[in-house]
């Protein structure tokens, strides 16, 4: 599984957000269909589950500055958007004054058919998150790639806290999306695919049964996309801060990179290793930045500090040859202050 010569990872992030009403800061009571309808105007933005959030994408792109002036002009220009039908946009992991029960489905085909389908666990998942796309040399070696990042993604998502509250309640996690979240089908950590011919088989299965209508109705913390050579990345709170988003996705990306030219990394993960990586999630949602993660190889507990200190002595050769280098003291403040869950 050797790298591609010249590949450049080229990567895109999607930043899920939130809408509040100006003066009382709730979510909004009346309908804000004039909001989408001016918001869609502004390119790169798209309609989410429920009425009251929004979606933005930067395009793919191999430049980090290039996508922090894409993500900062479109989140500028819709909260000017929202500021004008007398809303506030803000991107937390769920909406802190919202009540779930009285949110309002977005009227698109798609969103009325998962509606049908999920019933009250749809009408209960009032979460936002970020995904990041890395374009992968071989899109084959996703499932691979995919595989080996398992113990990886509870440091994501501890850097990427955002949700202590939930249907006006603190909740006492730090990032309590993924719980709510967890009650949709098809979500959290993915099987352990034997290898693509294997996931290849779940989705033809899958897709032949009519249990969902395509791989997009799998909604795991990470999966490979089937409209770009890309592997997804979806643990992730939408981040209040662009330079946290930034951070995260940089680090995925080397992360992507890493597993791409290093197939011996995390080769042997058995249903044990999985087991782990479920723990640690949950200490992520729980504590955030200040979680102890269990160590498989040591046999230890360490803290995020420590984890992200030891990743990034991995990736070194991956940020030098992806632009990163510079992103080191910000992987390392993250990793050190509480995120905005606190």
């Amino acid at each position: 599984m050797a790298e591609r010569p010249g590949h450049d990872y080229k990567f895109g992030i999607e930043e899920e957000f939130f809408l509040a009403a100006a003066r009382s800061r709730g979510a909004p009571r009346k309908s804000i269909q004039t909001f989408h309808d001016a918001a869609k105007r502004l390119g790169s933005v798209e309609r989410e589950l429920l009425e009251n959030q929004v979606e933005i994408c930067s395009k793919p792109t191999a430049n980090v500055e290039e996508a922090r002036v894409a993500l900062s002009d479109l989140r500028d220009e819709l909260q000017a958007t929202a500021r004008e039908h007398g809303l506030k946009l803000f991107a937390a992991g769920t909406h802190p004054t919202a009540v779930w029960s009285v949110q309002k489905e977005t009227d698109k085909p798609r969103y009325r058919g998962m509606m049908d389908d999920l019933q009250i666990t749809g009408r209960r998942s009032v979460v936002a998150g970020m995904h990041v796309h890395v374009e992968v040399p071989r899109p084959e070696a996703r499932v691979d790639i995919m595989r080996r990042i398992y113990p990886y993604l509870p440091l994501l998502l501890a850097l990427s806290t955002s949700s202590p509250f939930y249907n006006r309640r603190r909740t006492g996690l730090h990032g309590y999306r993924l719980r709510a979240y967890a009650e949709l089908p098809r979500t959290g950590l993915p099987e352990l695919f034997d290898d693509a011919d294997d996931y290849s088989r779940y989705v033809r299965v899958m897709t032949a049964t009519g249990a969902v209508i395509d791989p997009t109705y799998f909604w795991w913390h990470i999966r490979p996309s089937t409209r770009y050579p890309t592997l997804e990345l979806r643990v992730a709170d939408s981040c209040t801060r662009l330079d946290d988003t930034l951070t995260v996705a940089q680090l995925y990306r080397c992360l992507v990179r890493l597993l791409s030219r290093r197939p011996d990394i995390q080769a042997g993960l058995t249903g044990t290793s999985r087991g782990f990586v479920m723990e640690n999630l949950w200490r992520a949602e729980r504590d955030g930045t200040g979680a102890s993660l269990i160590d498989e190889a040591a046999e230890r507990t360490v803290t995020v500090v420590e984890a992200v200190d030891v990743l990034l002595d991995l990736v070194a050769e991956d940020a030098a040859a992806l632009g990163g280098v510079d992103s080191y003291r910000s992987h390392r403040t993250m990793a050190a202050r509480v995120t905005t869950a606190a």
